[in-house]
């Protein structure tokens, strides 16, 4: 009898568990979370502060506005959630940027933990302690972590075995092959007067890759020059 494997751990440290799982419970993440093929575990911050009022930030040394997270409260939490085998990511735009290349970096684990900051940041000592990875979804800002943590975690959860059906569905997306994806099609042949392109209704399968090929190339050049420029440089 196979051996099952056990499932892929999600730790999530957050001021607001109740934003997850959000739309981690539904569509693929959902049904992989089901059939037990990953787990999520949050935990709130602010449980793990030492005073009565609960607290968990305080004003930045040197002024500034806004208020940053205290090391000791983060200390305190990450002794409680974080398993050493995993990887430890921090939500941070100032962080390496999230691709393709990183999700299935990081899904090569048996799971991850995620700190997700709120208000203007996390003491610079407890990311230093911690040798914090930091991550950031993109080149703008976010009310807290919480959205880019949810984001991180779908494209992970992707790409764990057993969670998408046809591996084939994988390797044809976008970034898998440094290329944007191609156009793509269905029924009806005819709608509103504009037509599927006959090379998709061809079964001449040599002729269908080349015109992907082409349009992969095309969209990509137009759309993302700094993706198409990498891939040139690497020829």
């Amino acid at each position: 009898m196979e051996e099952k494997k056990n499932p892929f751990v999600v730790n999530v440290l957050t001021l607001f568990p109740e934003m997850f799982p959000g739309p981690l419970g539904f569509s693929i993440p959902g049904k992989a979370s089901r059939k037990g093929l990953w787990e999520l575990n949050t935990f709130n911050i602010r449980e793990f502060a030492s005073n009565k009022h609960l607290t968990v930030d305080d004003a930045p040394f040197g002024g500034g506005a806004g208020m940053v997270m205290r090391p000791d409260v983060i200390d305190n939490a990450l002794k409680h959630s974080h398993c050493k085998d995993h990887p430890l990511v921090y939500l941070s735009p100032r962080g390496k940027r999230f691709d393709q290349n990183s999700a299935k970096r990081l899904s090569k684990y048996d799971g991850i933990t995620l700190l997700c900051g709120r208000y203007e940041g996390v003491d610079e000592r407890v990311i230093k302690s911690w040798d914090m990875e930091e991550i950031s979804i993109g080149d703008f800002v976010m009310s807290g972590g919480e959205p880019a943590a949810i984001a991180l975690v779908d494209c992970m959860i992707r790409l764990l075995p057993g969670v998408v059906g046809s591996s084939e569905s994988l390797s044809d997306e976008s970034f898998e092959k440094g290329l944007l994806e191609y156009p793509l099609y269905t029924k009806p042949y005819n709608w509103n007067g504009l037509m599927v392109p006959d090379v998709l209704r061809s079964g001449n399968h040599k002729k269908i890759d080349t015109w992907k090929r082409f349009e992969s190339e095309k969209i990509t050049k137009l759309r993302r020059p700094d993706l198409w420029n990498a891939i040139l440089s690497n020829e």
